[in-house]
């Protein structure tokens, strides 16, 4: 199901998805009187899949645990379950249309360009997230693009239902003020890395944190692509750091995979 509201789609267009972003796409759909006849028209027990499928998703949200039962079926009538294929964008810069972006599954890359197209990521999010534009909710793109790393479900929450669900139950606002308290932390420490360190050890420090997020020695599935996007560096100059690193016996290296050898070394260099 490409776009669903009460059972209403989205689909073909699967070419142009991958140009354009969901935030284009779902303003030209939503709300027409052709979609709102197909929900209306939709069976029962689609409405009602679709009704519970959402609302099970939205108890898992961190800003939501605390809802009850009643609260997340309003909220699920109130969001669109919108699906974004890998390297779709959802956002991009100069769409002002104001979103909350429920990540349900898959992955979200979300980064900006240079003048000169140097990618640098901001922050790779997972499931049961969110991110968007919506200054209420703290949330702020600032010229970012966001991109479906994976095949990703996404449910859209727009700022006048997010004002209500918080008049509601005021615990929501406070569990949107713990997250962008952390998010907050985490993009002071990238900003320090960023100001006071080399790309050596800028690198050092996303390897550790890498093996620290897969609670192993092994990492899997970064490009050197990736891994220089992380640093805000070139490929060339993320893969002759790595290959420093393989030469002083910090790490192995394979075909999108690194091997950490030796984790304390790794560490004198993020500190360096």
């Amino acid at each position: 199901m490409d776009v669903c509201q009460g059972g209403a789609r989205l689909g073909g267009e699967r070419d142009d998805m991958i140009e354009r972003s969901l935030v284009s796409l779902l303003r030209g759909r939503l709300g027409s009187p052709r979609a709102q006849r197909r929900s209306a028209a939709a069976p029962a027990t689609l409405a009602n899949w679709v009704r519970d499928s959402a609302s099970c998703h939205l108890s898992a949200v961190e800003i939501f645990r605390d809802l009850q039962a009643e609260d997340l079926e309003w909220l699920a009538t109130h969001t669109t379950m919108v699906m974004a294929r890998r390297g779709q964008l959802v956002y991009m810069p100069g769409e002002t249309s104001e979103a909350l972006f429920l990540l349900k599954a898959g992955k979200v890359q979300i980064y900006r360009l240079s003048s000169d197209g140097k990618k640098l990521v901001l922050s790779t999010l997972g499931a049961q997230t969110f991110f968007g534009d919506m200054p209420l909710a703290g949330q702020q793109m600032y010229g970012a693009y966001a991109e479906a790393l994976e095949d990703c479900t996404i449910c859209v929450l727009n700022r006048g239902d997010l004002e209500r669900l918080i008049e509601k139950r005021p615990q929501v606002a406070i569990r949107l003020l713990e997250v962008i308290g952390r998010r907050l932390m985490e993009a002071e420490s990238v900003i320090e890395d960023f100001a006071f360190k080399s790309v050596s050890a800028r690198l050092a420090t996303v390897l550790l944190k890498l093996a620290a997020a897969s609670a192993g020695e092994e990492l899997s599935g970064q490009t050197h692509q990736d891994l220089a996007e992380m640093v805000g560096t070139y490929r060339e100059t993320a893969t002759q750091t790595l290959d420093e690193f393989q030469r002083r016996g910090l790490v192995e290296l394979g075909r999108k995979h690194i091997r950490i050898l030796d984790r304390r070394g790794l560490q004198t260099v993020a500190e360096g």
